[in-house]
């Protein structure tokens, strides 16, 4: 038994089955992967089956079962033979690092001898998706003329054209021989279309005399008191925060006279004080009497 007729057997029973035992190493499993997007999302790639290892030992003994069927042999030595074939290929492996399955992939195991397994870029185990190719978005697929003048369309509409501002016409001086500008546009409209003359401005009407109240009339401050009556005149507001604050100063002063004077009374006559603080019995045990 060598290697390329492991990989055969592998790849024969993985057809039909989602898991490979390798008795004594470990077992290939498959998957279905679903459609995905590629390339920005204008391509669709079709489902395919992927293929790995792992170092957890399966129960099934369809390796075995297949290698006994095509070569006639029981059971028991089929499994005899592929154990000591595997056997011996994982210590080579721990060796090498590396082993090639022919048809399949790379079975590999790194420095603290953990095994995995990197398939074949074109490897195939999904007979039900023969046919399926990818499915490109693109309708249309630009050349390099079509960029260019899309690329030229879009820099003259970046590029707005200069704005051109209309200057005065230069003066046109009348010499000996030529009419002046007024009388050839008098020429060219007519008599009949001679620009009318402008209408003169209305006089400005003189101001009004101020009035002025004599002794039988009112004056003008007084005729609007009438008008609006005395319960509409308006009247100036109160500051009442200037009470408020008054008040708040001399109760705090009260207070500062009140606490200097207790305290003079304290060092003055501490006895009179306690005698209006405690009571005698309270006193008799301040004096221990």
């Amino acid at each position: 038994m060598d290697i390329d007729l492991l990989a055969k057997m592998v790849k024969e029973v993985v057809m039909d089955h989602d898991t490979v035992t390798l008795p004594g190493v470990g077992c290939f499993v498959t998957e279905m992967v679903p459609a995905v997007f590629a390339d920005r999302g204008y391509t669709i790639m079709p489902p395919y089956r992927r293929l790995y290892f792992s170092p957890k030992q399966g129960d099934d003994t369809l390796l075995i079962d297949f290698y006994a069927k095509a070569n006639g042999i029981s059971k028991a030595d089929a499994g005899r033979i592929l154990t000591d074939f595997l056997t011996e290929m994982k210590e080579v492996l721990k060796v090498r690092k590396t082993i090639v399955f022919p048809g399949l992939g790379r079975l590999r195991a790194t420095r603290e001898n953990h095994f995995f397994f990197v398939a074949d870029e074109d490897l195939d185990i999904y007979p039900a998706g023969f046919g399926l190719q990818p499915i490109s978005l693109k309708t249309h697929e630009e050349t390099k003329e079509e960029v260019a003048e899309a690329v030229a369309s879009l820099a003259e509409i970046l590029e707005p054209e200069p704005v051109v501002i209309p200057g005065p016409d230069p003066a046109v001086i009348p010499g000996p021989d030529r009419e002046s500008p007024v009388e050839e546009m008098a020429d060219q409209v007519g008599h009949d279309e001679a620009p009318e003359p402008e209408p003169e401005p209305e006089p400005t009407p003189e101001p009004e005399p101020a009035v002025i109240p004599g002794p039988d009339r009112e004056s003008p401050v007084e005729e609007m008191a009438d008008q609006v009556g005395h319960d509409e005149v308006p009247k100036p507001k109160k500051r009442w925060w200037r009470v408020v604050w008054i008040t708040m100063l001399v109760i705090v002063g009260i207070a500062l006279i009140a606490v200097i004077a207790l305290a003079v009374v304290g060092r003055v006559a501490p006895e009179w004080l306690d005698g209006w603080l405690y009571s005698q019995s309270e006193l008799d045990i301040l004096y221990n009497k």
